[in-house]
């Protein structure tokens, strides 16, 4: 019997870990190593999703995907008896998908306190790490592909946008204050979108970090003057919107020549990620997923 094969966003689905994740996984630490369709789409195997669900749930549990990675000779060989029977869907296996549509549900109906119950409902079942992974970045995800398609309201992506936030910043307000490295969060002077900066500077807090945290719309002398206040040892910034190559470069590059020469810098974003060679280009890291946060700390 051939083997099922699971193209990339069903991989994410199965397993709750992102797309770009998967990739960064692989691309780092060899994690997975996906067969090609005759297209060149990459294909994984009922033995990728379950060790991808294992790295998951570790991670969960608080261990480093750099460590859980060197397990991978015994996870392999233990998995592979374990998965002669089929993976079943997310569906059948966790309540993820059905609270997100529980949360699509009330948004329709514009019952914003329904939104937040079924919301906190949903988050208080996770860790926060987890419940940004595999609750929040799905449900805006989804939310954002149904905008886009013209089949939610500007205000029903609103509504979901600001209960989404409201508990964000609840959980980086509660979350571990260490005093290892220093990150300072921002966006550019032009960047309305914050979400993705939020959960960055989760992950930040959670590995030790001490955050400084200035949001969106943020003017390039204040967050060169904050920079020269706080004395950060990274710059995060977050670039959603996409102004073209040209403006990405001249914006990051004097942003960062600015700055003492010793402070990293890190971006992420969808706009980042379409300008990864201008990154490269000026020596800024770049963020794409949860794997890339590794051997910051």
């Amino acid at each position: 019997m051939a083997k099922r094969l699971y193209r990339i966003q069903k991989a994410a689905e199965l397993t709750g870990v992102p797309a770009g994740v998967i990739r960064a996984w692989e691309r780092r630490y060899g994690v997975v190593r996906p067969r090609r369709t005759g297209t060149g789409y990459r294909a994984y195997t009922d033995v990728d999703i379950a060790l991808l669900r294992r790295l998951k749930q570790l991670t969960v549990e608080g261990v480093a995907i750099s460590a859980a990675a060197r397990l991978l000779p015994e996870l392999r060989r233990t998995l592979k008896e374990e998965t002669a029977t089929p993976v079943p869907l997310l569906a059948e296996s966790t309540p993820l998908a059905g609270w997100q549509a529980r949360v699509l549900e009330a948004a329709a109906r514009l019952d914003q306190p329904q939104v937040g119950q079924v919301l906190d409902e949903a988050l208080a079942a996770l860790p926060p790490l987890a419940a940004y992974g595999q609750v929040l970045v799905p449900l805006l995800r989804e939310v954002g592909e149904r905008w886009h398609q013209g089949r939610l309201s500007v205000a029903v992506e609103h509504l979901v946008t600001h209960e989404v936030r409201v508990r964000l910043l609840s959980f980086l307000r509660v979350a571990p204050r260490l005093t290892g490295r220093h990150v300072l969060c921002a966006c550019f002077a032009d960047e309305d979108h914050e979400l993705g900066l939020l959960g960055a500077a989760l992950r930040f807090r959670h590995s030790g970090f001490q955050v400084t945290y200035l949001g969106a719309r943020t003017p390039r002398e204040q967050l060169v003057n904050t920079v020269q206040a706080v004395k950060p040892d990274i710059v995060a910034i977050s670039c959603v919107n996409d102004g073209g190559k040209a403006k990405f470069r001249a914006a990051l590059k004097a942003a960062v020549n600015a700055v003492p020469r010793h402070v990293m810098w890190v971006v992420g974003g969808r706009a980042a990620e379409l300008h990864e060679d201008v990154c490269r280009e000026l020596g800024v890291r770049l963020l794409a997923g949860e794997a890339d946060f590794s051997g910051l700390a």
